[in-house]
């Protein structure tokens, strides 16, 4: 079997379409868009609302998650690094897995049939 592998990208809302651009220019043709909340080194941010200070943990994120077996792994941590790239902390992580299987529900094709 052709190894499968998880890519899941967490950044900011913002990168959202520039990252959807260059992973379809590289020919990942579908992936898994999630709103998710988190908090790494900056522990959330402070804010003042009619003049109460208000300390907000959990800061909203998105997380885009591809299976790939065709593509290498290696060019898409390369586009992801590229396009979402930024000296500010809160850019993002990725987070890289191997996968036993793939199955697709409606036919049963599993592995790398299953992605197509």
């Amino acid at each position: 079997m052709t190894k499968l592998t998880k890519i899941e990208i967490i950044t900011r809302n913002s990168r959202l379409e520039d990252l959807k651009e260059g992973l379809n220019a590289i020919g990942i043709t579908g992936m898994t868009v999630t709103q998710v909340l988190g908090c790494g080194r900056q522990k959330g941010k402070t804010e003042f609302y009619r003049g109460n200070e208000y300390k907000i943990d959990l800061l909203p994120k998105v997380k885009v998650e591809v299976v790939v077996s065709v593509v290498p792994v290696d060019e898409v941590v390369r586009v992801a690094k590229e396009v979402l790239g930024s000296s500010e902390i809160g850019s993002g992580k990725i987070f890289i897995y191997e996968l036993q299987n793939v199955i697709r529900i409606r036919t049963g094709e599993e592995g790398v049939d299953a992605l197509n």
